[in-house]
């Protein structure tokens, strides 16, 4: 039982290796599915695993174990093996649980934050330009109380031909559609369960970055275009002292490797829908999740039989 629910907890390490070859040899829309719904998935698995992996401790408790109506001990392993893993996974899971409750309340703080700055500012068709001498655009997810907005700042468009503006709307526009916030929020959700996932925050930003790039280039019907836009919105953008930071969960046209993404532009992009790194995702939340399944069940028994049930009938 104790190995099979270890092995979860170190799948993860697995993802992020897998995850860049996915964006760089599959289509970035089907990239962007995959490796958001891997990081999910075996982040949900770590914390389910972490969660049953402290049941032994917790049921150790004479007032759990009466409340469990245990008529015996709790027999899962070796005591002392079963003990220790049961104390640090209680830890690790009271850790996770903090952090992404702490992490998640102050990123959600800031998005409505940034919503409230552009809430009340004049917009076309959900555009809104800020007199800011910076040079900054990035596309503010919408909510059941708040409306999707394009963000564009004075000193991104003066950076910009008109052409060019386009193929940055465009791209923005793009991730409204695709509703790339939500995918960004759950990477960041994956990446505080486990450490080894958030290496894959990066990942998913850069392929939702493809997308919004791959639909651009189809709105403008120039790929040269719309890769010299990325690349002038991005050296716009680090002028004047630096990068100005996005709201959380906002995509933007000058985030993620600017280089890797216009030499993608000036390509074609990838046609494969399926290839050997989207079976070895898959695989892996394949073979975490029955692992999660087949040490939760085997505890299960172990239960049963420690409340004096004959698992068997």
């Amino acid at each position: 039982m104790i190995a099979l629910l270890l092995l979860p907890l170190v799948l993860p390490f697995a993802l992020p290796s897998l995850a860049r070859r996915v964006v760089l040899r599959v289509h970035p829309d089907v990239a962007l599915w995959t490796v958001t719904s891997a990081a999910t998935v075996l982040a949900i698995g770590v914390v389910a695993c972490l969660g049953v992996l402290s049941l032994p401790i917790a049921l150790a408790v004479p007032a759990l174990g009466r409340l469990a109506e245990l008529m015996q001990p709790l027999d899962a392993g070796p005591a002392a093996v079963v003990r220790a893993l049961s104390v640090l996974a209680g830890g690790a899971l009271a850790v996770t649980c903090l952090t992404a409750g702490r992490r998640g309340l102050a990123e959600v703080r800031r998005f409505r934050a940034a919503h409230g700055d552009v809430t009340d500012l004049p917009h076309v068709g959900g555009l809104c330009v800020v007199d800011d001498v910076r040079a900054q655009a990035y596309a503010l997810g919408g909510t059941r109380r708040k409306e999707s907005r394009i963000v564009v700042t004075t000193g991104m468009l003066r950076a910009l031909t008109p052409p060019e503006r386009e193929a940055l709307l465009a791209h923005e526009r793009a991730h409204l559609t695709g509703r790339h916030h939500v995918f960004l929020a759950a990477a960041q959700f994956a990446g505080w369960c486990h450490p080894a996932l958030a290496a894959v925050v990066a990942q998913v930003s850069f392929a939702a970055e493809r997308v919004a790039d791959e639909a651009a280039a189809e709105a403008t019907k120039d790929r040269r275009l719309t890769a010299h836009a990325v690349g002038r919105a991005a050296l716009a953008a680090t002028r004047d002292g630096g990068r100005a930071v996005p709201p959380p969960f906002a995509a933007g046209a000058s985030s993620g490797p600017v280089p890797v993404r216009v030499r993608a532009l000036l390509e074609q992009v990838p046609s494969r829908r399926f290839a050997g790194t989207v079976v070895a995702v898959v695989l892996v939340c394949g073979v975490a999740g029955a692992s999660s399944i087949a040490g939760a069940v085997s505890l299960h028994r172990d239960v049963e039989v420690a409340q004096g049930e004959d698992p068997g009938d």
